[in-house]
């Protein structure tokens, strides 16, 4: 049995997207907890800032300025990030945005903006950092939505990029298998606080109303540690042979009707 202590990831390399606020935050620090190495990307230079600063009690951290929207910025936070750490055991593509519209009522180009998002720039991240997880036989960790697993009308374009990623999650572990690399999906459900960059047409970023979440069967909403959690799963070897798949992480709201 390997390893699995609190030390069993010393020394691993990882990238974080999204990695400054909610869960990106919450995995990001879960893995330095456990001994990772970790850039975090974000729009924010400010705030990734400040969170790199937090980061540093607990272990080597760094912030790299990258916007999804960006293929020219995601290429260079992949090349920055590799130069920093020396290499790419891990890549978590946690970055996303959402919209608070059922998709008949969803303009084109916020459709647009959301695939390029959420299901363009996961994919584009991975095709940079192949040849670098290639080199340590690494891992990848697509951060999708129990909104990928089953629709959600209010955010209906937010369920439909996140369904594709957990495809595309699925074909990416066929063509990654070859170079040793695993490539898995994690499915949040209600996950306080929220995403940033959320909310009605014409105010996109105004932030998530998580006062109007339903709460889980389990009795508690998700913590950005039960994501880290479950990311670290799928890094370590007790995952070895688990590829191709999603881990539902929701406090069994999906599970059926309670009562």
């Amino acid at each position: 049995m390997a390893n699995v202590g609190p030390n069993s990831f010393d020394g691993k390399l990882a990238l974080v997207t999204g990695g400054t606020s909610g869960i990106g935050l919450g995995i990001a620090e879960a893995m330095l907890r456990r001994g990772f190495r970790v850039v975090v990307t974000g729009r924010d230079r400010q705030r990734g800032d400040a969170v790199v600063e937090k980061f540093r009690t607990i272990g080597d951290a760094w912030f790299v300025s990258a916007d999804a929207e960006s293929d020219e910025e995601i290429l260079s936070s992949v090349e920055e990030a590799v130069e920093l750490l020396g290499g790419l055991d891990a890549l978590v593509n946690n970055a996303g945005v959402a919209l608070n519209a059922p998709l008949l009522a969803t303009p084109a180009d916020e459709f647009d903006r959301l695939i390029r998002v959420n299901l363009h720039a996961p994919l584009v991240y991975v095709q940079a950092a192949q040849p670098h997880l290639a080199k340590r036989k690494g891992g990848v960790v697509n951060i999708a939505s129990d909104a990928g697993l089953r629709g959600e009308q209010p955010i209906g374009a937010y369920s439909v990029s996140k369904a594709g990623l957990v495809m595309m999650s699925r074909m990416l572990a066929l063509d990654l298998a070859p170079y040793g690399i695993r490539c898995n999906c994690v499915c949040p459900g209600a996950t306080p606080p929220g995403m940033r960059h959320t909310g009605p047409v014409g105010d996109p970023d105004a932030g998530e109303d998580i006062t109007q979440w339903q709460a889980p069967p389990l009795g508690r909403f998700g913590r950005p540690e039960d994501i880290g959690a479950a990311v670290l799963f799928f890094l370590s070897e007790e995952s070895s042979f688990c590829s191709g798949t999603e881990l539902l992480v929701d406090g069994a709201l999906q599970a059926g009707v309670s009562f």
